[in-house]
């Protein structure tokens, strides 16, 4: 199963670089140098140390949701299974992290159909605490309200749509007709039983609050990035706006479905903070600072998980088979 995305996973990291190159150029090299030297770098540890708060709020959403679904699996091989999956955040949309549904398989037997759909509603948990996030920084910035409050009522509509049975199974009767679709009828309900377990009212708001949780320690992280500059030109940012541009960067690159968002949440970061008259450089060096403590952080964070995973499972993952 690994194998399948080691491609996707190189080519995420060529366009890493190709999106640094791009900022490089746009901020100017020398000047962007410059702009690093000016950061306070004993700074960055406490970052990586509100990521891994983040991993820990989401791992505390993932044990909760295999409890809603009731998927029994010891506590320590459940984290490096949840951790293992950061492996797979540079894969379009993240839907690479259903990897960890794969690892379950292997560890008790669960099927994918039934624990695949937790990524789904880790999905629409993030966005949905994200929105709540970003919408005080929306109002007050005075950009972007209207598109967030967008992305609010659709994944309310979506949730209602889901969490009333008669009308899903209603849209699964339609789709069942289509032939291909007909074949794998049976994995679609349970995969649908295993999502309307989750989106129910309690349940939603558990996950919503947990993933509120979470996403602010890294909105916390490029609050203390952003204001890390000791030089001239980097005015004070306060925690509202600094948690909008997160935000609001965050969902940006998350529906281009681009592998981590790379390109579209980076040109969205650097944009936000050139419009609050931010120099190109700091802006550029403020964004690739917050990803690296963020999204390839999480990568680094996966790989050493899956060398633990194999270790303690005596299991090689480039031989987990996938399902059709």
């Amino acid at each position: 199963m690994y194998r399948k995305y080691k491609k996707k996973i190189l080519f995420s990291v060529v366009l890493g670089a190709v999106v640094f190159l791009g900022l490089s150029i746009y901020a100017n090299f020398n000047e962007l140098m410059e702009a690093f030297a000016f950061y306070n770098w004993l700074m960055f540890p406490l970052i990586l140390l509100l990521s891994l708060c983040n991993y820990m709020f989401r791992f505390f959403r993932w044990e909760y949701y295999t409890k809603v679904l009731d998927i029994k699996i010891e506590r320590k091989m459940s984290f490096l299974i949840f951790l293992s999956s950061f492996i797979m955040s540079i894969t379009p949309g993240k839907i690479g992290e259903v990897f960890k549904s794969y690892l379950l398989k292997e560890q008790n037997d669960t099927p994918v159909s039934k624990s695949a759909p937790i990524v789904f509603a880790e999905r629409i948990t993030d966005f949905l605490s994200l929105v709540l996030l970003s919408l005080t920084g929306a109002l007050m910035f005075g950009y972007g309200t209207k598109l967030i409050i967008g992305f609010g009522v659709f994944f309310v509509v979506l949730v209602f749509v889901i969490s009333n049975r008669k009308l899903s199974y209603a849209i699964i009767g339609i789709m069942e007709k289509l032939k291909f679709v007909s074949r794998i009828s049976h994995k679609i309900h349970t995969a649908y039983d295993s999502i309307y377990q989750m989106v129910r009212f309690k349940e939603l708001i558990i996950t919503i609050i947990l993933s509120i949780f979470a996403w602010s320690f890294e909105c916390l992280s490029f609050y203390l990035v952003i204001n890390g500059f000791n030089v001239a030109g980097a005015p004070h940012i306060d925690i509202f706006i600094a948690t909008f541009v997160y935000g609001f960067a965050t969902i940006a690159g998350a529906i281009t479905m681009l592998p981590g968002g790379l390109g579209a949440t980076d040109a969205s970061i650097t944009g936000l903070l050139v419009l609050l008259t931010i120099p190109k450089s700091i802006a550029v060096a403020a964004t690739l600072i917050i990803r690296a403590a963020t999204l390839w952080f999480a990568v680094i964070v996966g790989i050493v998980a899956v060398m633990f995973y194999q270790k303690v499972s005596h299991k090689n993952i480039n031989e987990i088979v996938l399902e059709s």
